[in-house]
């Protein structure tokens, strides 16, 4: 079978062989809009990441059978059409979970230790002014004793919330759904997760009920020196909104996620004047290596599935 990658370098460095074997694979590093529809031509499966597959991309392809995304989130694929067409779908969900969860606490404890403050302490050479051997200024906060909310508690959520128990941190939640009731932990409102928790971390979709949920109204509740990561779907966070709060808010904005990526210039994020309260990757932490490794494998078996 014909099969095309449209997006390989969103999966970084990486091992295709057990794609390779399944047919004849045609690999292209990135796609734009305009080259998507000759480049799926006669393939009968089709990966993507992020490429966009829309009805006006579909309907000119008659020899697809199958799409595999490369991901969780298959909003970049019209599935309606696709199911009137007898395209088959298929997403990879699961694989990043440990990934994510790890992500989420680097991002927290990097800034309860205020890591990049202390590194550029030494790196710039101001280490070797000092007249005593410390030098303590910044951070250093313990997550013992800490309470840490989490919005969204599915898979992911779950599993920060495991974690950083055994740290000691006390853990909330809120259902963005209303529909989860654990009683592991203690479900609070928006409001009262907000105004409470030491340490905020978002695991959430974005849908009608998550979308631009934290904004100017909410977000001054915050708690002084609080912690808001989001590794969950750029759009939850108003961007505009924690930019400007953080000019005058003691708060910390860890993400992961932008509503729109990669990165626009002159973003409200990149105002060097709360660079010290922000902490920002990429869109990478699902990408840990054994995630990726698990993803390749469930892509392949996904492939696999369908040939039958």
């Amino acid at each position: 079978m014909k099969i095309v990658i449209l997006d390989a370098d969103t999966l970084g460095k990486c091992d295709l062989g057990e794609i390779e074997k399944l047919g004849s694979l045609t690999i292209y590093p990135s796609t734009k809009r305009e080259q998507t529809l000759e480049r799926c031509q006669g393939a009968e499966i089709v990966i993507t990441n992020k490429v966009v597959l829309d009805k006006e991309i579909l309907s000119e392809l008659p020899d697809l059978k199958l799409i595999c995304i490369s991901a969780t989130g298959m909003n970049n694929v019209d599935l309606v059409y696709a199911k009137e067409r007898g395209i088959a779908v298929k997403n990879v969900a699961g694989y990043s979970t440990t990934s994510v969860a790890q992500h989420t606490l680097t991002m927290a404890l990097s800034l309860l230790a205020q890591i990049g403050y202390y590194d550029d302490y030494c790196k710039s050479g101001q280490w070797c002014k000092s007249e005593i051997f410390v030098h303590i200024n910044e951070g250093l906060r313990e997550i013992e004793g800490l309470k840490w909310g989490i919005i969204g508690l599915g898979s992911i959520g779950k599993r920060v919330a495991q974690i950083v128990s055994c740290f000691g941190a006390k853990v909330h939640y809120y259902s963005t759904s209303g529909k989860n009731n654990d009683s592991t932990y203690t479900q609070q409102s928006l409001k009262e997760l907000l105004s409470t928790n030491d340490i905020i971390s978002i695991h959430a979709p974005l849908n009608d009920q998550t979308k631009n949920l934290l904004n100017r109204e909410n977000l001054p509740l915050l708690k002084p020196q609080a912690i808001l990561i989001n590794v969950g779907r750029g759009g939850i966070v108003n961007e505009a909104d924690i930019a400007e709060i953080l000019k005058t808010k003691e708060m910390y904005f860890a993400t992961d996620v932008l509503e729109s990526e990669p990165m626009k210039p002159n973003h409200p994020l990149l105002d060097t004047s709360i660079a010290h309260k922000l902490l920002l990757t990429p869109h990478v932490a699902w990408a840990y290596d054994n995630a990726r490794e698990r993803l390749l494998k469930l892509l392949a078996q996904n492939i696999r599935d369908f040939i039958g």
